[in-house]
């Protein structure tokens, strides 16, 4: 076999990942006793770097005697692609000091690249100064790599200064500081930005269309997708769907889901792993978990985002046993959990009072797998033990753990004491949690009534007089019902509604049963120094009985209504929900900023327990 054939062969087996040919050659190099000269050496390690096989790569790349900047490229490369861009990085040093050789065009891409997954920007700093003062400062590549790490760090307008140096600007450039802008938030810098490029294709529309989803600008990456899907751009590849499946999801809008669902079997992507993966998710968040088990179960290829989303998903709608079951049979598959299992775990356990179980897990992060919990890990072990009555061990987990806890755990906490009554510990956690200066208005209240419970008065005056300086930024309450493909939105003590006469008489009469069966109002979540008729006058119009109403009067009879709240069911509400589940005899699912409940014949999916 001639060198030049070899050669070729090698760089077919990098390019069509085919390591067993690409081993086969190797052999084949030894037993016949070509000779290694440095061109088969690289070519060698760019097989088994594009291969995945990093680890004959670096062996090779130490073994070769003279190394030049094409190995080094070749070597970088494949730490890049084997996700081990620290590797990279720490290597390079070597290239001038052990070597005495600079760092060429390809070298500088590697590098960057680098620091675009790491995130690392003061590193990109040091190699973008490097780029400018050495002889390769005008190679576009490495223009564009920086583009796309700087838009990666969060710092599109940097790019946007070394995407004007480019002399050649290409389809990825543009793409890069599209993508840059739609992620920071930027919607209108990215749009336009977009409306200049001058080809565009599936590649920029999914950069500005999962940038704005990213991004939290969900409705309008849904009317980029139809505006797509209007200029004919075929969608050859899927990813775009699972970004606007991830937008339905986030929305909580099942119509929107079920239409792009549809789309997706069109197309025949249902058996691409991401795409599925989302489907799960949004199913779960749409407040229709059958159907993401159903998913979940139908799927060929499952992975840890595929088995994380159904535990969540479970977890979330208090089917914490099933979603602790799915968990062992994860760890059957050979399969070990990451970071987003744990949260859904802990979730799961604290929406039953599974403590034991909860600190278990938390501590098998640590243990087992070597994980360092995040903020998000001590949150739902401080929620399960707030909820289980566990307050002193909540307190002193709060104030030891390694993250400075923020407004919403410590009102959680403060919570919690009221709930089980503990005034010592609530009168600690609100002293402190008033001087964190507490922007939630809902926290307010919480306060106050801790106070008002306890008679200290002044306190309670105190909070108020910041309660009246505040006003102006209160977010009210909202839920929105959608029924077919009209959508309602209600918000707390609407009184506009064209429809308020018939949904005001539905609550009169609804009210007046559920006293019949024994319904006594809760108004621990209201201003304590309002009489008791203020009080119940205040729960009555509170959004999610306004929608549910509203769902009664025109959803077609029997069916399940599906309602979204942006902020906490509170205690009466919660109560009223199951005995209207009961009297209409219909399902009832609400997603609140907590989690899901399901409704149904006068009990809760979460037994109480929110």
């Amino acid at each position: 076999m001639c060198y030049t054939h070899l050669v070729y062969q090698l760089q077919a087996c990098a390019r069509h990942q085919t390591p067993h040919i690409g081993k086969k050659l190797h052999c084949h190099i030894i037993k016949t006793g070509i000779d290694l000269c440095r061109s088969i050496y690289n070519n060698l390690i760019n097989m088994y770097g594009k291969c995945g096989l990093i680890r004959d790569s670096l062996n090779l790349f130490n073994l070769l005697p003279h190394r030049d900047p094409v190995s080094w490229a070749s070597i970088l490369t494949a730490n890049n692609q084997a996700n081990l861009p620290h590797l990279t990085l720490s290597m390079f040093p070597a290239m001038f000091k052990q070597d005495g050789l600079q760092p060429d065009h390809y070298v500088f891409a590697c590098l960057v690249k680098a620091c675009a997954i790491l995130g690392a920007i003061k590193q990109g700093n040091q190699v973008h100064a490097s780029f400018i003062v050495s002889p390769v400062s005008d190679d576009d590549v490495v223009k564009s790599s920086l583009v796309d790490m700087y838009a990666k760090c969060g710092l599109p307008d940097i790019g946007h200064v070394v995407f004007d140096s480019i002399s050649s600007k290409n389809t990825i450039s543009w793409t890069a500081l599209i993508s840059g802008y739609a992620q920071s938030g930027r919607k209108l810098d990215a749009i336009q930005l977009f409306q200049k490029m001058p080809t565009k294709n599936l590649l920029s529309w999914t950069a500005l269309i999962s940038g704005l989803v990213q991004s939290g600008h969900w409705v309008d990456s849904f009317y980029l997708f139809m505006e797509m899907q209007s200029k004919g751009i075929d969608i050859v590849d899927p990813f775009i769907l699972s970004s606007i499946i991830g937008a339905s999801a986030n929305l909580a809008v099942l119509g929107l889901g079920k239409q792009i669902h549809c789309l997706v079997i069109l197309l025949g992507y249902e058996s691409s792993l991401f795409v599925s993966n989302a489907l799960v998710d949004m199913y779960a968040k749409c407040s229709d978990i059958l159907a993401a088990k159903k998913i979940f179960g139908e799927m060929f290829q499952r992975d840890i985002v595929s088995w994380t989303s159904i535990i969540v998903g479970t977890a979330q709608h208090g089917l914490a046993e099933e979603a602790l079951s799915l968990y062992d049979q994860m760890l059957s598959t050979g399969l070990k959990p990451n970071e987003v299992t744990f949260v859904g775990l802990i979730y799961a356990c604290s929406h039953v009072g599974l403590v034991s179980k909860g600190r278990y897990f938390f501590n098998s992060m640590i243990k087992n797998y070597g994980m360092s919990p995040s903020l998000q890990h001590y949150t739902c072990l401080l929620d399960l033990l707030s909820r289980s009555g566990h307050l002193e061990e909540a307190e002193n987990l709060i104030k030891t753990m390694p993250f400075k806890p923020d407004e919403a755990t410590w009102a959680a906490l403060l919570s919690a004491c009221n709930h089980h009554r503990n005034t010592d510990i609530g009168i600690r956690v609100a002293d402190h949690l008033l001087s964190l200066k507490p922007e939630d208005p809902s926290t307010y209240i919480l306060l106050s009534n801790t106070y008002a419970s306890a008679a200290m008065w002044e306190s309670v005056s105190k909070v108020r007089r910041l309660m009246a300086d505040m006003e102006v930024r209160r977010e009210p309450g909202y839920s929105c019902i959608v029924l077919g493909k009209e959508s309602q939105l209600f918000l707390a003590g609407e009184t506009s509604h064209p429809e308020k006469d018939e949904i005001f008489g539905l609550l009169k009469e609804l009210d007046a049963e559920m006293k019949r069966r024994g319904y006594i109002p809760d108004t621990s979540s209201v201003l304590h120094d309002l009489e008791q008729q203020e009080k119940e006058r205040h729960l009555f119009w509170h959004s999610e009985r306004l929608a549910v109403a509203y769902g009664l009067l025109k959803g077609i009879p029997g069916t399940v209504l599906h309602i979204v709240k942006n902020l906490r069911v509170c205690g009466d509400c919660h109560t009223v929900l199951k005995f209207i589940s009961m009297i209409v005899k219909r399902e009832i699912v609400v997603r609140d900023a907590n989690r899901y409940h399901h409704f149904k014949d006068g009990e809760c999916s979460c037994n109480n327990f929110w």
